[in-house]
């Protein structure tokens, strides 16, 4: 049983948690269910799942309204302690179409939003480069005018949804200004003529991912996404939104590992006793549990702080995002060990995790570029800038 006591922190409102009540309770049943040999067929069929019975409504903002940080970093907590590529499926609708929801024209939200909210359409979010990884900033992709249109020429890489999203945001370089003020984003649809799917991309935990290629891509005016130039800041907004979604995953992930541990070391028998009875294994409980609830409270402070009304909350984030990916990493290192050779069995549920969990230290933000944010934003806030 998953520890829920955190409910009672006073970070959440009624509404919290009686989402995170019900969709626990829905996740175990409808996400049971899905067949994952097929990982692309599997993600098409958990978005359509989730939009179906109205768990997408909060991947996008209602008009003049904030998002609530809250619920999107509770249903990615409850998703990933159910299946890994639910939370997946949950995440990319809205990272996808963040920068519509926040700065979108009504036209662009009027056409996207009710599809992605609903699970007829899936959502990706394209701004990696093959040369740039997190350094957004030196992103070489182009946007050329040619009157009421632009000409989009380069690749992106690493594209969650990659191959099978139906829309794209996409930033690239307008050439307004050197390095991040260049920048600026765009909607485009999937079937654009120029746009190809290059190379997709296969990883330790299967989800669909992509090398995209823009070839004279070329899309009307209106897909610009607020102004030009302004790229870098809307990709930098969606990001403080969704960087704690990915904190709360991990935290997922550790909470499910915590719980396989505890299963564990209840039943298994070593010299007449449970593994338990282990001062040792006890010590290793102790750790993991510690980190569960420090990673909680970082999340929830993150989520809090946006929700209250933080303009940003970028060393916050930072901080969860950080501590909850590394310690998860830890926690379910742990928890394979205390399963022994069953834990790097194929297929076991820690062995599932060990594998999920790696890839949430290094997107959206690498643990190390992660550290240079807190540090320069503590130095900022000693110094009083």
């Amino acid at each position: 049983m998953a520890d829920k006591t955190f409910l009672d922190w006073p970070f959440f409102e009624n509404h919290h948690r009686a989402l995170a009540q019900s969709l626990d309770a829905w996740a175990a049943e409808a996400v049971a269910g899905v067949d994952h040999s097929d990982t692309d067929a599997a993600c098409r069929a958990l978005v359509k799942a989730l939009g179906q019975d109205d768990w997408l409504q909060h991947t996008a903002a209602a008009e003049g309204e904030a998002f609530d940080v809250r619920a999107l970093c509770l249903t990615r907590e409850t998703l990933a302690r159910h299946d890994g590529l639910a939370d997946f499926a949950f995440a990319m609708q809205g990272l996808g179409t963040g920068a519509l929801s926040l700065f979108g024209t009504s036209e662009q939200q009027a056409e996207w939003l009710p599809l992605t909210r609903t699970g007829k359409a899936i959502s990706a979010f394209a701004l990696t480069e093959p040369q740039s990884g997190s350094d957004v900033a030196n992103s070489t992709m182009t946007a050329t005018r040619d009157g009421d249109s632009y000409v989009l020429n380069g690749e992106k890489t690493w594209i969650s949804n990659g191959g099978i999203a139906d829309v794209y945001t996409v930033f690239a370089r307008t050439g307004d200004a050197p390095g991040a003020r260049g920048l600026s984003a765009f909607v485009v649809s999937a079937d654009t003529p120029g746009l190809e799917v290059a190379e997709r991309l296969e990883t330790i935990a299967p989800h669909p991912l992509a090398r995209l290629r823009f070839a004279d891509c070329r899309i009307p005016a209106s897909a610009l996404i607020g102004a030009q130039g302004q790229g870098f800041k809307i990709a930098m907004s969606v990001l403080d939104v969704f960087r704690s979604t990915v904190a709360a995953a991990a935290l997922g992930f550790a909470r499910r590992a915590l719980d396989e541990a505890l299963a564990r070391v209840a039943t298994r028998e070593i010299q007449g006793a449970t593994l338990f009875d282990l001062q040792m294994v006890q010590g290793h409980i102790a750790d993991m549990a510690t980190d569960v609830d420090a990673a909680a409270l970082l999340v929830y402070r993150a989520a809090w702080a946006k929700d209250t009304g933080a303009p940003r909350i970028t060393r916050e984030a930072a901080m969860a995002k950080l501590f909850s990916t590394d310690q998860a990493q830890v926690v379910i290192d742990q928890a394979v060990q205390l399963f022994g050779g069953d834990g790097v069995k194929s297929g076991e549920v820690v062995e599932k995790l060990y594998r999920e969990i790696r890839a949430l230290r290094i997107y959206e933000g690498a643990s190390d570029v992660q550290k240079v944010i807190i540090a320069r934003q503590t130095m900022a806030a000693f110094q009083g800038d």
